[in-house]
């Protein structure tokens, strides 16, 4: 049952009744228990085993899709090569990659979200995150929403893998401008944060330490429970089809969770809704935000190579762009055949070259490195 303390907080309790005599008077013995903060972490870790179980199944199904993504943006690329500049065909293959460049981009949100893609983290400062996400959101909000940034000052750095650029938490201000179709306020803050033991009694996942807070707020229509329950879910949304594939908020789940920190949803209908991370705060200077270079040349050599890949196809055209750069390739699909194959190699192995992600032997294996 549920009752109100007097500061009107409504608490969950657990009654038990039986009647009894009294001085041969009947009465009736009740033991009331509340089981609010039970109830409460017990829903907590149930969510927690759904994500994690949703994060296996995704995970697997990105990591295949990815190589055969993968195939057919290498085979692309191959094909250009070997048609004339004014082909007409030129343009067909171009559709094609672009096509399988953006379908890459949902793999690697799926990857994200089971916490299963390849880091590359660097040390940051969430400030210069901010105000470069905070670039993007001013062309994409609308006249009749108003940004506001609240910096904290002095503020710790943070290493994380937030996509070179900081603009995988793009999502949060894209969210908060949909929820806010008449107009409002996004509000955009970080600080310096202490989690203790009394926030771990609230949120019990949380390991106690120094943190940097990243909060992202809005005035627009909030969120009801039922949909604040599944809000992290890949595939999950609101929008209407064609307007959203519900991967955004599922890849900033898994960057956050990956690089070792938290993400929480406060909201309630029509009251707005602010999404906190927590992010473990690090005692070194903030490295510069990475941006990539479109003038990138591809090196030549003549080393040997031993390629360790369980995907024929994948496999195959890996060795094959390799071989067309000058090196020796050894081609193996698992991490024990690859191994038996390099102590029986009578030459030097100068790299190894290997998919993280194998049935038996994953590629980060100290027996296979």
């Amino acid at each position: 049952m549920h009752f109100k303390t007097k500061q009107r907080d409504l608490r969950l309790a657990q009654v038990a009744a039986e009647l009894i005599h009294l001085d041969g008077a009947p009465c009736v013995l009740a033991i009331i228990h509340d089981i609010t903060e039970e109830k409460r972490l017990e829903d907590q870790f149930r969510q927690a085993q759904k994500m994690e179980a949703g994060g296996r199944l995704a995970g697997g199904v990105a990591h295949d899709f990815n190589n055969m993504l993968g195939v057919m943006m290498g085979y692309s690329e191959l094909s250009k090569d070997m048609l004339d500049a004014d082909s007409p065909v030129q343009k067909h293959i171009d559709q094609i990659k672009k096509t399988a460049v953006r379908a890459a981009g949902l793999t690697r949100q799926l990857l994200a979200f089971s916490r299963q893609q390849v880091l590359q983290p660097s040390v940051l400062d969430l400030n210069a995150v901010v105000n470069n996400v905070s670039k993007m959101l001013l062309r994409m909000i609308g006249e009749n929403v108003s940004l506001k940034l609240i910096p904290g000052a002095p503020l710790g750095s943070v290493r994380a893998d937030l996509g070179g650029d900081g603009t995988d938490f793009d999502e949060l201000g894209g969210n908060a401008r949909d929820a806010m179709p008449g107009g409002g306020t996004i509000l955009i803050e970080t600080a310096n944060a202490e989690l203790d033991e009394s926030y771990r009694k609230i949120h019990a996942a949380v390991v106690p330490g120094s943190y940097v807070m990243l909060s992202v707020s809005d005035t627009g229509c909030g969120i009801d429970e039922k949909t604040k329950s599944r809000i992290f879910e890949p595939f999950f949304t609101t929008k209407p089809a064609g307007e959203g594939t519900g991967l955004g908020l599922s890849m900033v789940y898994g960057v956050v969770k990956q690089s070792g920190g938290y993400v929480w949803v406060y909201s309630e209908p029509r009251k707005g809704a602010t999404f906190t991370i927590y992010l473990p705060r690090v005692d070194e200077p903030a490295e510069s935000l990475l941006h990539p270079k479109d003038d990138v040349t591809l090196a030549r050599g003549s080393e040997t190579i031993l390629l360790v890949e369980d995907d024929d196809a994948l496999r195959e055209l890996i060795a094959g762009l390799l071989r067309n750069d000058g090196y020796k390739v050894l081609e193996e699909k698992d991490g024990p055949v690859a191994i038996t194959a390099a102590k029986d190699y009578g030459d030097v192995i100068h790299l190894l070259l290997t998919d993280v992600i194998m049935p038996g032997m994953s590629g980060g294996d100290s027996r296979l490195a």
